[in-house]
């Protein structure tokens, strides 16, 4: 069990906006998962994530192959 699923999406932002580092107005939703284009909020709520571009998940969430490769990479060397 994550933290997340202990927590609303209002209480992890109240909890951002008191110890989060202020440098941009973040959205006002707390994603929990993502899996391909789709992220899905703490309430269970499906987006598409269209932010992708901006970031270094424009191979989408989870992808199989990355997933293998950081597992497989982890069962030889974790520091």
């Amino acid at each position: 069990m994550t933290v997340l699923d202990k927590l609303s999406s209002q209480q992890a932002i109240e909890l951002e906006n008191k110890y989060g580092a202020h440098n941009y107005h973040p959205l006002p939703v707390v994603l929990s998962r993502g899996e391909g284009v789709y992220v899905w909020d703490a309430e269970g709520k499906k987006y598409y994530d269209f932010l992708s571009a901006y970031s270094a998940v424009n191979q989408g969430h989870c992808h199989p192959k990355i997933v293998e490769a950081m597992t497989d990479q982890a069962k030889t060397l974790s520091l």
